[in-house]
């Protein structure tokens, strides 16, 4: 999807704000060191797909957790946007974070 400068703006706000209630508001122990990497906003701002990253090997936890904390994320998150609709949070494990990884490991293996 083509992001104009307002979708890029919705996008980041709320990555900002999802990324704080999970740092500051939320206890679960599963999603400790998890970052919130992207967000795409649908146009009718109904639907928002969050992308994290973690450690690999805790993926299925943090994917738990997620989804266990969903509902209290959207409404910490609704009380603090302002928005008239609180999208439904969709989330996603970064695929890009681990092919950077790769790349990385490919080069240092090389030197």
């Amino acid at each position: 999807m083509k992001q104009t400068p307002t979708s890029r703006r919705v996008n980041e706000e709320l990555r900002e704000k999802i990324a704080n209630v999970l740092l500051f508001q939320i206890a679960d122990p599963r999603l400790e060191l998890v970052t919130v990497t992207d967000v795409e906003v649908s146009k009718d701002r109904e639907v928002a797909n969050v992308y994290v990253s973690a450690d690999a090997s805790r993926y299925d936890e943090v994917m738990e957790g997620l989804e266990a904390a969903k509902g209290r994320i959207r409404s910490l998150v609704g009380k603090s946007l302002g928005w008239r609709v609180t999208p439904e949070l969709r989330f996603f494990i970064d695929p890009s974070v681990d092919a950077a990884e790769r790349i990385a490991s490919l080069f240092s293996d090389e030197g």
